[in-house]
């Protein structure tokens, strides 16, 4: 059927008839998926071909685009052979210099976006692409949903070559896209800045550092927006958990920006932290913020042991997110960690995971929220804190502490 659908594409010659053969194609490709591999030699070698035939007919076009998009799809990683012929038609299609990209760019953005996402590797004509980036960021159009996934997947790809390249014009763009765009927007923006934090700590924390102060203000002047607290706390918790020295140094300069000690400026963020934490709805940003507060332990700051009583709250919310209980043992475990061994089976209806799944799945197995008991890790700095003050200061500590929640703590922490 495929091969016959592929003749009759050749052999006709109308425009329109052309767009209604691969569409059905298309429908095909999409349908069988993978199953696609073995008959699409033949389309691969002929798409071009159209492609250059069909220079004065965007809407043709467009449906070779949409093909494209299945195509790769179907390929996964062996869509990379296609690259040669494949880069060339993404430059084109969202080069908003170029006057094709009016009818081209939607599905452009697309065909760019899946090429990503079964990318095996990043290469140079990928990268070189991105230059394409900046003035459509500029334009702030409806298509900025399809931009950040975009950067997130150079992101997933290759963080290192991606941000030592491009992150200087990104992160200027960005300070200028949270000026002006709506809340969702900035919660997009931020989700970027989180996922370089969370593949690279150090580099993600050096190259956004100009968007890292607004995120503290955001906090510490209490963000009306959940969403866009959650974002800013979830942010904020990779630096302070990932990257120590980092945040101390914006510390640092946010008290000189605020004319505030750092002291009663960390106070203020973790009062703030502790007060919304209900905006956060995400277990992995849930778990993170434990992780995060709990970091600060042990400490003899004395602005750290007035909200310890918070933090060991906010400790006990995230166990209970994270902790189930075994019904046989009656023990718990934090079923947030993950394991190499652990493969998900993806059943017949699903679809295999593209590159980007298997980056992310690689990415979660280094991730303190993905590696890290949080029941563990609780027992720990209570105990190093313990030993910073003695038995007699820890028990005043723990004093400032609802008994109801010492209780759940010590029910999370039995067999320690």
């Amino acid at each position: 059927m495929f091969t016959l659908l592929f003749q009759l594409l050749q052999q006709v010659t109308e425009c329109d008839t052309k767009m209604h053969v691969l569409h059905v194609l298309s429908c095909v490709i999409e349908r069988v998926n993978m199953q696609i591999r073995p008959y699409v030699g033949c389309l691969v070698q002929y798409l071009p071909l159209l492609w250059k035939q069909s220079e004065e007919h965007n809407m043709l076009r467009c449906a070779i685009l949409t093909t494209l998009i299945h195509l790769v799809q179907g390929l996964g990683a062996d869509s990379k052979n296609l690259y040669p012929f494949l880069l060339p038609v993404i430059q084109l299609s969202t080069d908003v210099s170029q006057p094709p990209h009016v009818y081209l760019l939607e599905d452009g953005l697309e065909l760019w976006l899946v090429t990503l996402e079964n990318s095996p590797c990043i290469t140079p004509e990928l990268l070189r692409i991105f230059q394409n980036m900046p003035p459509l960021l500029e334009q702030s159009s409806e298509n900025l949903r399809t931009c950040f996934k975009i950067i997130n997947s150079y992101i997933f790809l290759s963080s290192t070559e991606f941000l030592q390249t491009y992150a200087a014009g990104l992160c200027q763009s960005f300070c200028e896209l949270l000026n002006d765009i709506t809340t969702e927007g900035q919660v997009q923006v931020l989700k970027v800045v989180e996922n370089a934090l969370k593949v690279n700590p150090v580099l993600g924390s050096q190259i956004f550092q100009p968007i890292l102060p607004c995120v503290f203000r955001g906090i510490i002047e209490g963000e009306r927006y959940p969403v866009v607290m959650s974002t800013y706390l979830g942010v904020m918790g990779r630096v302070m958990l990932q990257n120590t020295s980092f945040f101390s140094s914006l510390l640092n300069v946010m008290a000189h920006k605020c004319n505030q000690e750092m002291d009663q400026l960390l106070g203020n963020m973790i009062e703030m932290w502790v007060d919304r934490m209900d905006n956060i709805t995400q277990p992995e940003r849930r778990k993170l913020s434990a992780l995060a507060l709990l970091s600060l332990l042990p400490s003899d700051n004395s602005v750290i042991q007035d909200k310890f009583c918070g933090i060991i709250n906010i400790s006990v919310e995230g166990l209970h997110d994270v902790m189930t209980e075994d019904p046989e043992t009656r023990t718990y475990k934090d079923c947030m960690l993950m394991s190499h061994l652990e493969e998900p089976k993806a059943t017949e209806d699903e679809e295999p995971p593209t590159e980007q799944d298997k980056r992310k799945k690689m990415l979660a197995l280094k991730d303190p929220v993905h590696t890290v008991s949080l029941q563990q890790f609780t027992y720990e700095k209570l105990k190093a804190q313990q030993e910073l003050l003695g038995e007699q200061g820890f028990q005043s500590l723990m004093e400032t502490v609802d008994t109801e929640i010492v209780t759940q703590l010590q029910e999370f922490l039995q067999g320690f």
